[in-house]
């Protein structure tokens, strides 16, 4: 079950409403009503922002003034009975908080929770106490729903699964878009919630102290580049699947600029390619990650990023054998067949009576 949207931004209707069906997979997707201009929206997410106490009036006005998707919400409402469960995610949109108060019994929510403003909501906290079960995806994530929720006892770390790619063809990537130096990689949303600003105005200044390496970053939005970095930052833009795994091998290192993840599924892309990661030591989710298989660095300023660079750069043989435990912890821990083993024998202790969710 899902909209007809296909970003996140705006929410409009791309996709046909009706179903349709993807491999073994029944899709039903339902369109979305999106509110223009949310003043209100805007307005009151100011002040989360700012850390102002939100009336939960004003809460509740917040997220109801942005998109919304009733017909799925009737859907849920009239078919909960023909679920075994109903799995929601993330947090913060209204699919998830709308949805997840129709059945909570056989509700399991995946959070995919941040440590950001909107997650001290009074208005989330029924979200996921009513929950029947949780499942998160790291032990930071659960770490900090345990401080701001009251979390149902019903709840496991099951991670995500993470494919493993057939093939990796690094020299295809490096001649498609005529690369001529080394590289690291950045690939995700190109906007200042995700570290992309700090990231690109870091290696501005690793370009000014003679790095010799290049940054290429894939992805949406609009990296905003100046002429500082001309010839060293390169935009890509949005990449095939099998693109984005040629990127992977290429790169020199892959940087993960973000603070707020609850998994990050591009720092597990570039271990199964064999690439170490440099992250940015502030997010709890991938410094755990790092010290779990030691197969990167971390940074916490523009300096500590300037060596963790010179070290890939100057030492790749160093570098390729740091990244080599990441492979095995991926696949020894996100495996799909691993996660999902997880997550249906949670449902089965959590729903006995229900079997296998639909």
């Amino acid at each position: 079950l899902t909209t007809c949207a296909s970003d996140h931004q705006t929410w409009a209707n791309e996709f046909p409403a009706g179903t349709t069906v993807d491999g073994a997979v029944t899709v039903r997707r339902f369109p979305t009503v999106v509110n223009e201009p949310a003043r209100d929206r805007t307005r009151i997410f100011t002040r989360i922002l700012a850390g102002e106490r939100i009336a939960i009036q004003d809460q509740q006005l917040w997220m109801n003034d942005g998109f919304r998707c009733p017909e799925l919400w009737h859907h849920i409402l009239d078919h909960s009975a023909d679920y075994s469960a109903i799995v929601l995610a993330p947090y913060m949109f209204w699919t998830t908080f709308a949805c997840g108060q129709i059945d909570p019994q056989k509700t399991i929510l995946m959070p995919c929770l941040h440590d950001e403003p909107t997650v001290h909501l009074d208005l989330f906290k029924p979200l996921v106490s009513g929950a029947a079960g949780v499942w998160f995806l790291s032990r930071p994530e659960a770490a900090l729903a345990s401080r701001v929720f009251h979390v149902p006892s019903n709840h496991e770390v099951v991670g995500a699964p993470v494919p493993d790619p057939e093939v990796w063809d690094p020299d295809r990537f490096v001649r498609e878009f005529g690369f001529e130096r080394p590289f690291v990689f950045y690939a995700g949303r190109r906007e200042p919630g995700k570290g992309w600003n700090e990231l690109r105005d870091a290696f501005s200044f690793a370009i000014s102290q003679g790095i010799e390496l290049d940054l290429v970053t894939a992805g949406v939005g609009d990296p905003v580049l100046d002429s500082s970095t001309r010839g060293r930052v390169h935009d890509v833009g949005f990449l095939s699947d099998q693109q984005r795994n040629d990127a992977m091998a290429a790169a020199t290192a892959y940087v993960q600029p973000g603070r707020m993840e609850s998994f990050s599924l591009s720092v597990m892309e570039a271990w199964l390619a064999g690439t170490p990661v440099i992250g940015n030591g502030a997010s709890a989710v991938v410094s755990h990650h790092i010290e779990q298989c030691d197969a990167g660095v971390t940074y916490r300023s523009p300096l500590e990023l300037l060596e963790c660079l010179r070290f890939v750069a100057t030492q790749p043989e160093a570098a390729a054998k740091l990244a080599a435990p990441g492979r095995a912890y991926v696949l020894d821990n996100y495996a799909p067949e691993v996660v999902l083993d997880r997550m249906e024998a949670s449902l089965l202790s959590w729903l006995p009576d229900e079997g296998e969710a639909a």
